[in-house]
């Protein structure tokens, strides 16, 4: 089974500059994509059924705003679009498979998380964010196995950034967020998929890089894009790829295969 995650900046940008060509190649089951910036009348006919894939979105009320999309080429048995936040359900964060087969459950999910680098107010947006999520994710984990993948907009370990001193009191990189991730991933019983399988990379990790100076060619760059999946998942993980070739926005595409079939 192959995953692949990619914040897009912009689905109508990135398929200007290749994304669904490179998509074409890659035999994905799943494919999650974020900050879509499009409504349905964009996206419908034009991105919507990419090849063999089917897409499933969830748009922001704001128009160019944010939104998340994941296609497939199963069908799912349910079909989830927010998670009962309503500040949060309006930016179109949450698109959320549910596969219930043969006593089976599993979900595959999309999800943005809001970025604080804009100022104070986004950045408490982001920790109200985090404290729906975290049991949001508890709750899920309790009832089935499942993969949230995403543009998390944290980098958890010293090793997930290159400038990593001069970022402890940049949001992205700030204690409470890592406390968050390391909850999350110790008591709260969610893996790093990647880190599972590359637990010591470190320039070779990153998977979003700054519009700004020469970030992208000096590799000055984040982990941003996760793969996070329940430990029964995590444990089928068996390569992963980030793939930097073409750049299609500032973040890469992180894909992952699994030993699993549904």
């Amino acid at each position: 089974m192959r995953v692949i995650t990619s914040n897009l900046n912009g689905i109508r940008s990135a398929a200007s500059k290749g994304f669904f060509t490179w998509l074409g190649a890659q035999n994905a089951d799943f494919v999650a994509v974020q900050e879509v910036k499009a409504q349905h009348d964009q996206v419908e006919g034009i991105y919507s059924n990419p090849g063999a894939l089917q897409g499933y979105f969830h748009y922001a009320q704001k128009k160019g705003y944010s939104g998340v999309g994941l296609y497939t080429r199963h069908t799912p048995t349910e079909v989830i679009r927010g998670f009962d936040a309503e500040e949060f359900d309006a930016e179109g964060r949450w698109v959320e498979l549910r596969f219930d087969r043969a006593g089976r459950k599993l979900s595959i999910i999309s999800c943005y998380f809001p970025s604080g680098s804009s100022g104070e107010d986004r950045q408490r947006a982001k920790y109200r964010f985090l404290d729906r999520m975290y049991p949001q994710l508890q709750k899920l984990r309790a009832e089935r196995e499942f993969i949230i993948l995403g543009d998390v907009n944290i980098a958890h370990r010293e090793a997930d950034l290159k400038n990593w001193k001069s970022n402890q009191k940049n949001s992205g990189f700030l204690p409470e967020e890592r406390a968050w991730m390391t909850r999350l991933l110790n008591e709260g019983g969610l893996m790093d998929v990647y880190r599972q399988l590359q637990p010591d990379s470190t320039d070779t990790c990153y998977t979003w890089w700054s519009n700004r100076g020469q970030a992208y060619a000096n590799n000055v760059g984040w982990r941003l894009d996760y793969h996070l999946a329940t430990p029964a998942i995590a444990a089928l993980a068996r390569s992963e790829t980030i793939y930097k070739e073409v750049k299609f926005s500032d973040h890469a595409p992180v894909t992952v295969d699994y030993d699993f079939v549904l």
